[in-house]
């Protein structure tokens, strides 16, 4: 089929899927689950095919395309807690009577068509299909060569999950031309794609903002940070950075940016530092921090404003709390950043001042996942403020209409 095609053919079936009972679209989802469980061996063999040939990769980069037995079963397994979550579609958000008799409803009703470009994670695949499902809408789904083996085998799971609950395969749609012309392609379907969200780096999002023709929900790299303010719990602190920084280091939600107040500045950089640098961590910073600390490499400017996806931070350290603030709106990607303090007003000054889509007070940043959110999985970050904000979960694929019940009513 061609990429017309497909996107016409999961346009036809969003009509269907908007009015689809909960039960039927649960039933669909455990379906997928189980045929994604089914599939783990051949899943696995094409994911070893996309590692083999994944030449010129980084690290990081590998670990997102990498997949294992616990991968898979996370993969499955937000499939099924997607299906356990309530359905969003056909939720009464308000309601009101006029004077003159109207009755005046808003209801959540899906977006309609959702095109999803992403690169080398190929869950992706999975928690996408099932978040859109899920709240009613039809999908297109177009990935990156570094995992078309393993996206086109998991894709093949959802499909014969679908129909073999009697529904069309087609309100998943699948492009296997990884091309950049294949995503050009679908960028340009406005007549059947109601939204396009990609998820990916930068240079993705500058390509589909630079060709689409619909609306698009975005979101920018996880250039994230933490402020460890001068009350903050140094052991609380230093336990938490390197959560934010180590646990996955190639995930958006990582920490990039460790930013420090003066006053604290001499006795927590060597202790959280060593932590650090026990664990591999390369380090660069300011001059001051690399005064306190001599192991630090000095940063560049650009150090400042990078998503280094890896085991890398850069740490600056500030005056206080405005100079923190001011260096994160001007620095960051409005995506996770965080403040450890036990100052409960500079914590609320902090979370309604910082410009991201989710702030954390005392906790690692690595909780921006629509799993640990409870939306079972997530479509992306969206670091934009329309249509929605932070984890894309069911309920943020959504949109609302009105409808207005009369008995006779005319304007006069």
């Amino acid at each position: 089929m061609t990429v017309e095609q497909i996107c016409k053919a999961a346009k036809e079936q969003s009509f269907e899927l908007a009015v689809l009972e909960t039960e039927k679209k649960n039933a669909i989802l455990r379906a997928i689950a189980r045929s994604i469980r089914a599939a783990k061996d051949d899943i696995l063999q094409a994911n070893a095919y996309d590692l083999a040939h994944a030449d010129g990769l980084s690290e990081s980069m590998k670990d997102r395309l990498a997949l294992n037995d616990k991968r898979i079963e996370a993969m499955a397994q937000g499939v099924d807690d997607v299906a356990a979550l309530p359905d969003p579609i056909g939720q009464v958000t308000a309601e009101w009577t006029r004077p003159n008799g109207l009755k005046i409803s808003k209801v959540r009703v899906p977006l309609g068509v959702i095109g999803v470009i992403y690169e080398a994670r190929p869950n992706v695949t999975a928690d996408v299909a099932a978040l859109c499902l899920k709240s009613g809408n039809a999908v297109v789904l177009r990935g990156g060569k570094e995992a078309i083996e393993s996206n086109k085998r998991i894709y093949r799971a959802i499909a014969e999950a679908i129909e073999g609950e009697g529904f069309s395969a087609a309100a998943v749609g699948f492009i296997d031309d990884v091309s950049r012309e294949g995503s050009a392609q679908l960028l340009k379907q406005d007549g059947y794609v109601d939204v396009v969200i990609p998820r990916g780096g930068d240079g993705l999002k500058k390509f589909v903002l630079a060709n689409v023709t619909m609306p698009v929900i975005a979101s920018a790299g996880g250039n994230c940070h933490l402020y460890v303010d001068k009350t903050a719990d140094t052991d609380m602190a230093v336990n938490v950075v390197c959560n934010a920084k180590l646990s996955r280091p190639s995930t958006c939600n990582a920490l990039e940016q460790l930013l420090v107040d003066r006053d604290i500045a001499a006795a927590f950089l060597p202790k959280v530092c060593g932590a650090l640098l026990e664990k591999g961590c390369r380090l660069t910073g300011c001059a001051e921090a690399k005064e306190i600390v001599p192991e630090i490499a000095l940063a560049e400017d650009e150090d400042y404003r990078k998503e280094h996806l890896d085991k890398e931070l850069t740490i600056f350290v500030v005056g206080g709390e405005e100079e923190a603030i001011a260096r994160i709106n001007a620095n960051g990607t409005c995506h996770s950043d965080g403040i450890i303090t036990r100052d409960e007003a500079a914590a609320d000054y902090f979370a309604r001042k910082v410009d991201s889509g989710c702030v954390y007070i005392n906790a690692s940043t690595r909780f921006t996942d629509g799993f640990e959110f409870g939306f079972g999985a997530e479509i992306g970050i969206s670091t934009q403020k329309l249509h929605a904000r932070g984890p894309l979960g069911p309920e943020q694929l959504t949109s609302e209409k009105y409808v207005v019940r009369g008995e006779g009513q005319i304007r006069i």
